[in-house]
């Protein structure tokens, strides 16, 4: 292996595994959640979309942060998983403010999803600085 190239198996560990969380979050998060946001989205509702994206990036940040301060695979396997249950929880506190926001999710009512996205990507923000602050 050219030495240039001899990093690409963890690359390719860390890669792969934080896109695995990514697809078990995603799946777990529309499961979970009442409305069904990707039957929603290929009906073209934006507001789903924004909901979704929003929990996405509110993931991802302190996934990154894992990645970035992780000691190894299992660390961050395991920062990942709580980053996941603190999204979860953002998402239950959601929906204790704004009770009928399934309703207004389906019914494609925007600003309603941009609250929703702008919560959980500024859950995300703080849990990405928490885990290594």
């Amino acid at each position: 292996m050219a030495p240039y190239l001899t990093g690409l198996p963890a690359f390719a560990a860390w890669l792969g595994l934080s896109l695995l969380l990514l697809v078990i979050f995603v799946g777990l998060y529309v499961t979970a959640t009442p409305p069904r946001e990707i039957k929603l989205i290929r009906e073209g509702n934006v507001s789903a979309a924004v909901c979704l994206s929003g929990a996405m990036l509110g993931f991802v940040l302190p996934l990154a942060s894992a990645m970035v301060h992780g000691a190894n695979l299992i660390d961050f396997l395991v920062w990942g998983l709580i980053a996941a249950v603190v999204q979860m929880l953002a998402y239950v506190a959601i929906r204790l403010i704004f009770r009928r926001m399934p309703e207004d999710i389906i019914e494609d009512r925007l600003a309603i999803a941009v609250m929703t996205a702008g919560v959980s990507v500024a859950v995300g923000v703080l849990n990405a600085a928490a885990m290594f602050g």
